[in-house]
């Protein structure tokens, strides 16, 4: 997996980088991350990467050349005009970090990790020339509904995510699997999950029909966990937990999942 990362700030990333999951995925030669200086794809002796927008309006945008000639160069070919646009292949993601992108999620993380290479885009100042959002990135991805001062810190939060979900990445394999916002097979008594029922789950009646299988699977928050010592100032580890019987374990973390996803993100539970 390749990430280019294309940003004005490319010491931003030296930090991060240097750090945890991703550099040991990088030392591996799993993933392999270039930070790309957007500045070198000025014209002008100011290096500007800025102007002002077009209809009048307060702040700066970013212009369109230097960022359509930042990706062409990663890519070693031109996205085309209007006469004649290319698009990447379906290996490559071209992702336009903004906060009027579509939210980025579990899901969206597991479709990009299946990908060869993502391209993410910094956005800065008051926003991106939207010729770029339409004609040279293939997604424009948010983080959540509040604005940062720029695209940075939601790339390297999508590069984590992804990079997680890579095979060989994590020491353990299951970690991926058993934690917030996961999938488990219908059925499968490893948690976090929740079965919605489907319009069809209840008859008339209210009985539950066979259909209930076909019901949708949606994600909970993680279960809570413990560790020792089993009493710290007077908070003692649920008995359950320290019972050693698997199975009321397994229906503890589901109760508590769904206790804590209830609490904490009721959306996810359509409530």
């Amino acid at each position: 997996m390749r990430f280019d990362l294309i940003t004005i700030f490319p010491e931003f990333f030296g930090g991060p980088l240097d750090h945890g999951i991703i550099r040991r995925a990088r030392e591996a030669g799993l993933v392999d991350v270039q930070v790309q200086d957007l500045r070198e794809f000025t014209k002008d002796r100011h290096r500007s990467v800025d102007d002002r927008p077009f209809g009048g309006g307060e702040g700066m945008v970013l212009k369109p050349e230097p960022l359509f000639e930042a990706v062409e160069s990663v890519l070693g070919r031109s996205a085309g005009d209007a006469a004649k646009q290319h698009r990447p292949d379906p290996g490559t993601a071209i992702v336009l970090m903004s906060a009027a992108g579509k939210l980025f999620d579990q899901e969206m993380a597991r479709r990009y990790s299946r990908l060869e290479r993502i391209i993410l885009i910094c956005g800065r100042y008051e926003g991106v020339d939207e010729r770029v959002a339409e004609h040279l990135a293939t997604e424009e991805v948010s983080i959540g509904d509040f604005v940062l001062s720029g695209g940075e810190l939601p790339a390297m939060l999508v590069v984590d995510a992804v990079t997680r979900l890579l095979p060989g990445a994590l020491g353990n394999e299951a970690s991926s699997q058993n934690e917030s916002f996961s999938e488990f097979e219908a059925g499968t008594p490893k948690g976090p999950f929740v079965r919605a029922p489907s319009q069809t789950d209840t008859g008339k009646a209210g009985n539950t029909t066979n259909s209930a299988a076909r019901g949708q699977v949606r994600a909970l928050l993680d279960f809570p966990h413990y560790t020792r010592p089993a009493d710290y100032r007077g908070w003692r580890v649920p008995e359950t937990l320290l019972s050693g019987n698997h199975r009321e374990v397994i229906k503890w973390r589901q109760q508590k999942a769904q206790e804590k996803t209830r609490r904490n993100r009721p959306d996810l539970l359509g409530e």
